[in-house]
């Protein structure tokens, strides 16, 4: 059976990795959830989703009693072990080189264009 102390070390345990990995300000669970969007998928989602429903009960201690600690443990788990394995460094060169390759894509574009204009025009 899972008390407050576990299930708020557990939250905020994941809390901070949201914030090392996403750089999501600290907020509740919810809502860290919300900010990362798109950027977990959905299966970590829904087990995050389980944490804060834990979280929720885990101030009620009728209600915490109702909670099964099996399920809060393995969202925690897999909440866990997505977030570390991100590699914040990588991404950030993964965003870099992305960027950098639709710059370069673009100035060809413009050079190709500008060398069928020259032809086009019989300057070349």
């Amino acid at each position: 059976m899972l008390d407050a102390k576990d299930i708020t070390r557990k939250v905020e345990a994941v809390k901070a990795l949201l914030h090392a990995k996403f750089g999501i300000k600290q907020r509740p669970l919810s809502r860290m959830i919300l900010k990362a969007g798109r950027r977990l998928p959905r299966r970590v989602q829904k087990q995050a989703q389980v944490l804060v429903e834990a979280e929720r009960f885990g101030a009620h201690p009728k209600l915490a009693r109702q909670m099964d600690g099996a399920r809060v443990s393995q969202a925690y788990n897999v909440c866990v072990t997505y977030l570390d394995g991100i590699d914040v460094a990588d991404r950030r060169k993964g965003r870099i080189l992305g960027i950098a390759g639709a710059i370069v894509f673009n100035l060809l574009v413009v050079v190709a264009v500008f060398v069928l204009w020259l032809w086009w025009h019989d300057y070349v």
